[in-house]
């Protein structure tokens, strides 16, 4: 059986967040519409305006154990942003994160023009998204090269890009302190960040 939530995403009210969220977050302002309450819709984006793309999280009555989330990405054709692919299904458990924590959102492989036929796979630009919680003690995230602020919620979503031929590795993720600190930072292939590794160390 389909939520309303989700009949509600397949409809026009889709397009419309998508390309509003975009246009919200370019302009510096918080990614969800003030005329859609907390308690149905909670959103979180990022875009990277240098490379043409983006990634949104919508998630469905988020304080409902029947919650729903969404992960769009997003590609610049021109003038016109479009949904690229994306993913989702029930919301996960409360995290209760020290100071990172680093989950996989969706991504995609995409082609350097709209309704381009098949092309090798180096010729293609490979897209993903991170969902990234964090401690009360982390200032802003680095993706990458890319610096992320910490948004209200300790909770943000990351886009990043690939032009590597095969699947790519996720980007490295640094937790950095309101002073300029390192708090711990997560590879590519970790499954720990390097604080929780440290403390598990120690109650050993």
């Amino acid at each position: 059986m389909r939520t309303a939530g989700v009949d509600t995403w397949t409809g026009l009210l889709r397009e419309s967040l998508l390309r509003s969220a975009v246009r919200r977050v370019l302009a510096g302002a918080t990614a969800r519409p003030r005329w859609i309450p907390r308690r149905v819709l909670s959103v979180s984006a990022d875009v990277d305006a240098a490379e043409g793309v983006g990634a949104l999280r919508f998630v469905w009555r988020p304080r409902s154990r029947r919650g729903r989330e969404h992960f769009e990405l997003m590609r610049r054709y021109g003038r016109r942003w479009r949904s690229v692919g994306g993913g989702g299904g029930p919301v996960g458990d409360p995290v209760d994160v020290e100071v990172l924590d680093v989950r996989s959102g969706c991504g995609v492989r995409t082609f350097p023009h709209d309704h381009t036929p098949p092309l090798p796979n180096s010729l293609t630009l490979w897209i993903g998204c991170l969902e990234v919680h964090v401690g009360p003690d982390v200032d802003h995230v680095l993706v990458g090269t890319r610096r992320i602020p910490v948004p209200e919620g300790r909770a943000l979503v990351a886009v990043w890009t690939s032009s590597h031929p095969g699947r790519p590795l996720r980007p490295l993720v640094v937790a950095v302190g309101r002073d300029g600190t390192e708090l711990s930072r997560m590879g590519p292939l970790d499954g720990l960040d390097t604080h929780t590794r440290a403390r598990l160390a120690r109650e050993l």
